[in-house]
């Protein structure tokens, strides 16, 4: 007998071949039928008809930090809501394991670290986690059976040095012994189902101390030997970020990286390509990398997000703004130094220079102050002011953009909440994304989801991406752009026997009405632990998600079911060679 049948549905079934009407039927965890509307024979337990909707397996999420969430929120929201039933976790070089059992603080300065670099709640940290485990393993264990989605993790390389070296990872080399030790730790990781490496080199990484995060010290044989490590595992990976992934690569990032893919014979991907007409330089640039790695023996993929994400900031806390070059100075100061700072004419010239230079990079387009329109608000003196443009404001004032700005948010003591309008959502910039989608090392991906959660919301770009592809830009159709939230990012990692709807696969699906499918408006709720705030985003015309064959959402309410499984590399990944 069936547990359930879906009749009648519109099968995209992730190959990127035409669509067509089916009777899907579900048994055990898998998709046990396929056929023609009205033919299946075998009795189910429940049914539904499914005419005018479209069945798509369940998305793939390929850069992920739910590795804290889940032990709080098991659903993954708002990524489940969306028809994500597979997150991959323990990017940019932090997870939450391994932890020195003989350094009780270590757990510590991992909270404060992943709530500096990743934008997380320290209290949610601290309140959300049982921090029970020390070995990678027992990390995974804790997982295991508590989850509604499907879930794979990266090693941290921060974590791997903290446990073996201690405070001296922040600054230090491995000795041989420890380097040794290193390479142990990691092999047992991934013994226990690790998916591989991920490492950060990134200027804008810095720990809960503000010192640059562990892995930032490594040299390039260190991060060899490691990469060496993952070609003797089955099913395993390379995730890396170095300063360039926010511009363009240096030579030296892409022998770096041309080198590790190649050691370990396995893919790397790095997050996240940032496509802007613009900057017409930018997309050749950074797949000069995957170019050179096909030559060598290796495969770079770069992740590119097809939507533009939600984004607040804010004067007062830290945010994006933090990360442009020089201005971490300031805004790192106490609130009210800070404010006479940015009330300084010379200071702001300065900081608007340095805004302005090309080491900012792709910080440059978050410093069109004008048009950044304005959030929630404090004051008396700001009142009438939500939802208004900056530059509107400034005229009527007769104040330059970026002082105006500064004002508004100096009467909010800078609580203001600002959004910043993107400056590429033009044609051009649409028109290179859909030329650059169709490259063969490029993938969908890079929402950050369970990061930085009250400063973005990058889970719904599933939904609000396929909206835009049935009624939007119409840059791509259907079945190629549930392909590239499928069956792609599924390929890449090896998923055995996920991706696609096929007869013996895992029921991973999402059922959606094509005439409503989008994402809400992101809002701002307080539903961590500790009261914390998150932005959240509601899925529009998602009618179930499915996960090993049991109903995880309908109608944007999860149904307290857990059926996830921690996805272990070799048992539910297979190997991907570059070779």
């Amino acid at each position: 007998m069936l547990d359930h049948l879906i009749k009648g549905a519109t099968v995209v079934d992730g190959t990127g071949a035409p669509a067509y009407i089916a009777d899907v039927g579900i048994r055990g965890g898998r998709i046990a039928v396929i056929a023609e509307p009205g033919t299946t024979v075998e009795e189910a337990r429940s049914s539904e008809d499914a005419q005018g909707r479209v069945l798509a397996p369940g998305f793939v999420d390929p850069h992920t930090h739910y590795d804290a969430q889940l032990f709080w929120d098991p659903y993954a929201t708002p990524s489940l809501n969306h028809g994500v039933t597979t997150v991959a976790g323990g990017n940019c070089g932090f997870t939450l394991a391994p932890l020195n059992p003989a350094r009780p603080e270590d757990a510590d300065y991992t909270r404060r670290m992943m709530s500096k670099v990743e934008g997380m709640s320290l209290v949610a940290l601290e309140e959300g986690a049982p921090w029970s485990w020390s070995s990678f393993g027992e990390y995974l264990d804790a997982l295991e059976g508590r989850v509604a989605v499907n879930a794979g993790f990266m090693v941290g390389h921060c974590a791997l040095r903290r446990y073996v070296m201690g405070a001296d990872a922040v600054g230090g080399q491995p000795s041989p012994e420890q380097m040794e030790e290193m390479l142990r730790l990691f092999h047992d990781a991934m013994d226990a189902g690790a998916w591989g490496l991920s490492t950060t080199q990134s200027s804008t990484h810095s720990d809960g101390d503000g010192q640059p995060v562990a892995s930032r010290h490594a040299k390039p044989d260190e991060l060899l030997a490691l990469s060496r490590a993952v070609a003797e595992h089955e099913g395993t990976q390379l995730e890396a970020i170095v300063a360039g992934c926010l511009d363009q690569f240096s030579d030296d990032e892409i022998d770096l990286f041309v080198e590790m893919s190649a050691a370990a014979g396995r893919p790397l991907n790095w997050n996240v390509l940032t496509i802007d007409a613009a900057v017409p330089e930018r997309v050749p640039r950074q797949l000069v990398a995957s170019e050179r790695a096909r030559k060598s023996g290796g495969r770079i993929v770069a992740l590119t997000m097809p939507i533009l994400t939600p984004m607040n900031m804010s004067l007062g806390t830290f945010c994006a703004l933090n990360l442009i070059p020089g201005w971490g100075d300031v805004l790192g100061l106490p609130v009210p130094e800070r404010i006479a700072k940015l009330r300084d004419p010379e200071v702001r010239g300065e900081m608007l220079r340095r805004a302005d230079s090309k080491e900012a990079g792709v910080f440059r387009r978050l410093t069109h102050f004008d048009r950044y329109v304005i959030g929630d608000t404090y004051s008396r003196e700001n009142e009438g002011l939500t939802g208004r443009v900056v530059g509107d404001i400034a005229a009527e004032r007769g104040q330059e953009a970026f002082q105006c700005l500064v004002e508004i948010c100096a009467n909010d003591d800078l609580r203001t909440v600002l959004w910043p309008m993107p400056s590429d959502n033009d044609p051009g910039s649409w028109a290179l994304r859909q030329e650059t989608w169709q490259h063969e090392d490029v993938m969908l991906g890079g929402s950050d989801a369970g990061a930085h959660l009250d400063r973005m919301c990058g889970a719904p770009y599933t939904t609000r991406f396929i909206g835009d592809c049935l009624r939007g830009r119409k840059l791509l159709g259907l079945e190629q752009a549930v392909k590239m939230l499928t069956d792609d990012p599924a390929q890449l990692f090896g998923l055995r026997e996920r991706g696609r709807i096929e007869e013996g696969f895992h029921a991973d699906l999402v059922l959606f009405d094509p005439e409503r499918i989008d994402a809400g408006k992101a809002t701002l709720v307080h539903d961590l632990p500790g009261d914390s705030p998150r932005l959240d985003s509601k899925a529009i015309g998602v009618n179930a998600v499915w996960v090993n064959g049991v109903e995880a959402i309908r109608e944007d309410r999860v149904t307290g079911a857990t059926p996830g499984t921690v996805l272990r590399s070799g048992r539910d990944t297979r190997t991907v060679s570059t070779k």
